[in-house]
């Protein structure tokens, strides 16, 4: 494993530091290797859910090259979606997972929100009713530039959400952060609204591995484990899960 920088608990997050942003996603891969591993010995088949950004791109990339994990026994999910860019258009986070991941890999069962349903409610609740149908074993996970886990974005956040999947408005530091990110090329372009799943669902998870790279994160991640848990900085919220790890590389622990 790659040597790792810093290593240190807030609550109960454990927190690892790594040089890189390679050797971030190498580690953190590692680690939800082992937990995939253990759960696999104990279960037929578990639930996963993924994140859909760039931020994941060198974790996904090691799960495609993974030769260890049986992927035939895992039933995969994704935190969110965009309104209103038609089923094609490749910014659509089941898009982005299918292209990186779900083609790539024999999973049991790929579940996608829909980003063309007619009834935005209707399909909240298909989903929803989809995640509760059994405990979610692992989630992967990023932070956003404003703190965000999924598309909770701090004016909407609420860690006791009775939902577990909803619409929610999408506030302008995160979509600029897509722009950022190169998916698209201006803000106006970006949708102001999303499926997203909620902060309860995301911590019914077993597990949470989160990965985050880059240093336009920094001050998030500084705001995540430095200062109150609070729907002020979703992210926050991990401090408080059982089996919780954050990956950095050295850009994005830099106010640390």
């Amino acid at each position: 494993m790659d040597q790792c920088l810093r290593q240190f608990q807030v609550d109960k997050l454990h927190v690892f530091v790594y040089e890189t942003r390679r050797e971030m996603a190498r580690a953190a891969y590692e680690f939800y290797r082992a937990r995939v591993t253990d759960r696999l010995r104990r279960a037929e088949r578990i639930r996963a859910i993924y994140a859909a950004a760039h931020s994941q791109d060198e974790f996904l990339e090691c799960l495609v090259n993974d030769r260890t994990i049986d992927f035939t026994r895992i039933e995969a999910f994704h935190m969110d979606e965009y309104f209103g860019l038609g089923r094609e258009a490749p910014q659509n986070f089941g898009s982005f997972l299918s292209c990186r991941l779900f083609d790539r890999k024999p999973f049991a069962r790929v579940n996608l929100i829909r980003p063309d349903a007619p009834d935005i409610e209707a399909e909240a609740r298909r989903y929803e009713k989809l995640l509760r149908e059994a405990p979610i074993d692992i989630t992967s996970l990023g932070i956003g530039e404003n703190g965000h886990i999924a598309f909770n974005d701090p004016h909407e956040a609420n860690f006791a959400d009775p939902r577990w999947v909803r619409e929610t408005t999408l506030d302008e530091r995160c979509r600029q952060q897509q722009v950022n990110d190169g998916e698209f090329a201006s803000l106006d372009q970006v949708p102001k609204s999303a499926y997203t799943l909620t902060i309860p669902a995301l911590m019914s998870s077993a597990t949470l591995v989160c990965i985050v790279p880059n240093s336009r994160k920094a001050q998030a991640v500084y705001q995540c484990l430095t200062g109150p848990v609070s729907e002020s900085c979703p992210a926050s919220i991990m401090r408080t899960h059982d089996d919780a790890a954050l990956f950095l590389d050295r850009d994005a622990a830099g106010l640390l």
